[in-house]
């Protein structure tokens, strides 16, 4: 049986703020004049009231018993009626309560749950489950479709065995069909993987579940032998044609999660050969990708190490290179003497005989010029060599495609993989070289007599270099992989997206076609362009020197408001000192996030206590102390084994997002967080995360002087964190800055959206335009970026000299419908704007899209730099809005008091190590505003000044009171009081 804790199943809340019911449960002059008109008594006008209201809510009736005293007491102050009036005779007034429903379903033209009802569940669930698998969803789907329909809930056990009928009869069926073609040898392939063979020590089972280590030669070598191993195992593609991707995914998620024990418990056939199919499958996919991330990550290697003996070789020549330039200086002081031309001559000779001779001099001056302008290039092949082998066998075991019309790099691979064995320094130019740099081409091309031939050693590093660059940018893509795969089949087909387009432009106030569109941005362009002119001789903090580079004052700090310092002591003086597990429990106390976590199967959990076990789970991966350390200081029911277990098995990143979203809706319903910034406003920035040496993802990074992966967090207006990424040093931050608000499932509609200077990409503005989003990053070198005019021929009175191009509106008008095709697939959940951006970079100059894109984010970027400079308060805003998520980081770093660096090499655990730790980081912000709002009321009545800019200097982030050491106990039978989000009493008069 599903937990209805864990599905969207409406239920009255423990606790109702005033704007709660105010918002909910006030009755309009229609619905008066409803309870009037079908009551003939005081009682029965009271009675119908609230069940029409709690019907409204809930989407059913509830029983009379059930409904909370302050629904009862609103509702009844609303009337005029004492509240003692109501009485919860449910026997009683049966045909009354009959006769009230009825009437109540009538003017909400909704009917009873029936056999139509059933039918309506049916036909949506059978659907959904084929897309879906865990029991909740499934039950979301049918609260939904009956809604839709307007028809009543039936009790939630009615709900959960009808699903689960469904359910069982999908699944039943997608079993049966998986394994209908599985032969009797291929069965016993399936059931191998979960036996030992051969005396080894673990299964294969066991052993697919091993993540890659760094990306040495030595792993290359080990991963390139799994791929091969994987693959002749079985081909699983054949038996999971029909099954959807998603659906694959959620089974080898669950064969992921179990133990060997576990599945070898699974008597149903048919259900345990397809969790094997499908963690086959997904392993082979993800092989794939780590394979070609390895890949990436050797070729990056070996040009650092060109350019590292380049750099040693020009230190180790710098004396040849002064000796040089010795000689250099003593012929132009014989030439400065006025010596004859055969005078001169012979000096020059003597000078020459004695450095060694011509010859010796010439050698030296050909070397110091060989490597003088930084050229690398031929230091790539020596660093190559040893990588050459293996490379050219994961070549082989994996198929390479072209995403466009271009294929003379594969065509060139061909060719180099043909002659891999030959020891000829030079090939016969049977391909054309013209896709190449002047650079490169001058390295490849030699000449032969007369005769132009091809050197081999460089055009195969040429070709593994531009391969990988490719590979990233999505110009080629590998055959049955994830990451690398072809984007093209992710995005909708057009005709399906003209379908959404004028919803979706109307609701963004977008125009519907390109010369609309383009024309529309021209005339917003030249609008902010001639405002910005008109306004610059107000403007005094800018200013646009004689080369026409603009300059604003530095901004002065924001004053603090008076008697601050006091007001900020008081407060904190008050809070009253908590351990962070007691947090935990109160927070969970009060939004039940435990209940986002369970078994992979998505049933009850069978462990006693769960959400204690739960919670030192949190707490003991979230603060990074790790099972055994926290089983060490916790009760002695708490075991690392059973820790372990839950993590493994219960929870995943996923429930963790759930789990976190779910405390971010307590928090929400409180005035408090309003004080501090604005609930539609986002805030994106990374920080890095140390990591052991033992994982694909870390990398050494000078930019962070450390080796690890970046922690890359979305956080609202209002502190609370929304959504973090973890990510490799290597990769562009920009790549993940718009996913968040895309995947925010929180009770915060976001579309303004604040980052750091990694966030001006022209790419990023386009897209978060056409997304709706309003992005507004901090530029610090915001005057080395060129503005665009809209037009060539507008000349400015006063900011002329800040524009130096012209936007190419034929560009944007010409490529509009593939832009709004990535859109549209990104708003249909086919495609992350990450997977787009990823390609979308400055290597992928030669992509159309690329630099549609491009020319788009310059007219949205020039409009945002035009404001930049002309309003002071969107300035103060960055400024003060990207100082958030920088105390935010702060604040994680408190929290992970267990150490700094994560130990797994797992990238499924690291992420969720920083999901764990923003979960504890939201708890702490609700329990501190909960705390907060109470020390304000309490000071509100002793009389205190309490004034909007007072309170807005106040954080979430304090945690002096909380203590996070000593003997960790929980009871969980000792409840907090009940959250009561009141509205936080502003008053002016000094009296205290």
């Amino acid at each position: 049986m599903a937990s209805i804790d864990r599905t969207a199943y409406p239920r009255f809340q423990k606790q109702f703020s005033e704007k709660e019911l105010s918002g909910c449960y006030e009755l309009d002059n229609k619905e008066l004049n409803f309870v009037r008109r079908n009551t003939r008594s005081d009682r029965g006008n009271l009675i119908m009231a609230i069940i029409l209201k709690t019907r409204k809510q809930l989407g059913y009736f509830p029983a009379l018993k059930e409904i909370p005293c302050q629904i009862i007491s609103h509702i009844s102050k609303q009337l005029n009626f004492a509240s003692t009036l109501w009485q919860a005779d449910e026997e009683n007034d049966r045909k009354m309560l009959y006769r009230y429903r009825s009437a109540c379903r009538k003017l909400l033209e909704s009917s009873a749950f029936s056999e139509k009802g059933k039918k309506i569940i049916q036909i949506s669930v059978r659907n959904a489950a084929h897309t879906m698998s865990d029991p909740a969803d499934l039950i979301n789907v049918a609260i939904e479709a009956l809604a839709n329909s307007n028809t009543e809930l039936p009790a939630f056990s009615t709900l959960d065995r009808l699903i689960g009928h469904e359910r069982h009869s999908v699944h039943k069926k997608l079993y049966i069909k998986v394994t209908a073609t599985l032969t009797q040898h291929d069965r016993q392939k399936l059931d191998d993987l979960l036996q030992l063979q051969n005396a080894e020590r673990i299964t294969k089972f066991a052993r697919m579940k091993k993540t890659p280590g760094p990306a040495t030669l030595n792993n290359f070598r080990q991963w390139e032998k799994r791929l091969t191993q994987l693959d002749a195992i079985l081909d699983p593609k054949p038996f999971l044609e029909s099954v959807a991707f998603t659906k694959i995914r959620q089974f080898s998620a669950e064969a992921l999660a179990y133990e060997i024990s576990d599945m070898r418990g699974i008597h149903n056939e048919p259900k345990r050969y397809t969790l094997l199919l499908s963690f086959l499958y997904q392993t082979q996919v993800n092989t794939r990708d780590e394979l070609v991330e390895m890949f990436l990550k050797l070729m990056k290697r070996i040009q650092n190490t060109a350019r590292d003996n380049l750099k040693t070789l020009q230190e180790q020549h710098r004396e040849m290179e002064e000796e040089l330039i010795a000689v250099l200086g003593q012929v132009l002081q014989h030439a400065e003497e006025n010596e004859t031309n055969d005078i001169l001559g012979k000096n020059i000779r003597e000078l020459l005989e004695k450095k060694g001779g011509v010859e010796a001099v010439n050698v030296q001056f050909h070397q110091v010029a060989a490597y003088h302008h930084n050229n690398y290039l031929p230091f790539l092949w020596p660093a190559h060599i040893s990588n050459r082998a293996v490379i050219f066998r994961v070549l082989e075991s994996i198929n390479i495609y072209s995403s466009t019309q271009d294929t003379s790099l594969l065509e060139a691979l061909d060719f180099v993989c043909k002659h891999r064995n030959t020891r000829k320094d030079f090939l016969p130019p049977d391909i054309e070289i013209n896709f190449t740099s002047q650079r490169w081409k001058s390295l490849i091309q030699k000449k032969d007599a007369s005769t132009t031939v091809l050197d081999r050693r460089t055009l195969e590093v040429y070709v593994f270099i531009h391969l990988a660059e490719a590979l990233q940018v999505g110009d080629l893509y590998v055959e049955y992989s994830g990451t690398y795969s072809d984007h093209r089949k992710q995005l909708m087909p057009w005709n399906e997206c003209l379908e959404r387009l004028p919803e979706y432009c109307r609701s963004l106030g977008l125009p519907e076609t390109a010369s609309e569109f383009v024309e529309s941005l021209r005339q917003q362009l030249t609008t902010i362009a001639d405002k910005t002119d008109l306004n610059f001789p107000d403007n005094s903090e800018l200013s646009i020197d004689t080369d026409g580079i603009p300059h604003l004052k530095k901004q002065k700090a924001a004053t603090s408001p008076e008697g601050i310092d006091d007001f900020k002591k008081e407060v904190y003086d008050r809070m009253p000192e908590r351990h962070l597990l007691d947090i935990l429990k109160n927070v969970q106390h009060w939004s039940n996030y435990t209940k986002s976590f369970g078994p992979p199967s998505g049933s009850d959990t069978k462990i006693s206590n769960p959400a204690s076990r739960y919670l030192f789970t949190v707490f003991g991966y979230g603060c990074n102390l790790g099972a055994s350390q926290t089983a060490r200081h916790a009760p002695k029911e708490i075991h690392r084994q059973t820790l372990r277990r839950i993590n493994f098995q219960h929870i995943n990143a996923s429930k963790l997002e759930t789990a976190s979203n779910n405390v971010i809706s307590e928090y929400a319903r409180f005035d408090l967080p309003g004080f501090w910034g604005k609930s539609n406003v986002a805030i994106a920035d990374g920080t890095q995360m140390e990591l052991r040496k033992n994982n694909l993802l870390g990398e050494q990074h000078i930019r962070y002087g450390g080796y690890g992966g970046i922690a890359y967090h979305h956080i609202s207006g209002e502190y609370i964190a929304l959504f973090s990424h973890f990510i490799s040093c290597g990769v562009w931050e920009a790549v993940y800055i718009l996913d968040a608000l895309l995947l925010n499932q929180s009770a915060y509609q976001l579309d303004t959206l604040h980052a750091d200077t990694h966030g001006q990409s022209e790419p990023v503005f386009a897209l978060a335009h056409l997304l709706g989003i309003k992005l507004y990053p901090r530029m610090r070198t915001w005057n080395d970026v060129a503005f665009y005019k809209p037009d060539a021929g507008i000349k400015y009175e006063h900011i002329d000299p800040l524009f130096t191009k012209t936007i190419n509106w034929d560009l944007i008008e010409t490529h509009w419908q593939d832009m709004m095709q990535v859109v549209l697939s990104i708003q249909a959940g086919k495609v992350l704007p990450s997977m787009l951006l990823r390609r979308l970079n400055s290597h992928n100059l030669r992509n159309k899209l690329y630099r549609a894109f491009r020319e788009l984010g310059l007219v949205t970027r020039t409009m945002f730099l035009l404001r930049y400079i002309s309003e002071t308060d969107l300035r103060h805003t960055i400024r003060a809005e990207t100082t958030k998520v920088e105390s935010y980081n702060d604040f994680q770093d408190w929290i992970s008091f267990g150490g700094k660096i994560i130990k797994s090499g797992d990238p499924v655990e690291q992420t969720k190590h920083i999901k764990y730790a923003n979960l504890i980081a939201n708890s702490i912000m609700l329990q501190n505003v909960a705390d907060l709002t109470d020390v304000l009321d309490d000071m509100s009545s002793e009389n205190f000044v309490i004034t909007k800019e007072l309170v807005g200097c106040l954080s979430p982030f304090i945690r002096d009171h909380i203590r996070r050491f000593g003997k960790y106990e929980v009871d969980m039978n000792e409840k907090p009081p009940d959250l009561t989000p009141r509205a936080v009493l502003i008053n002016m008069e000094n009296i205290k």
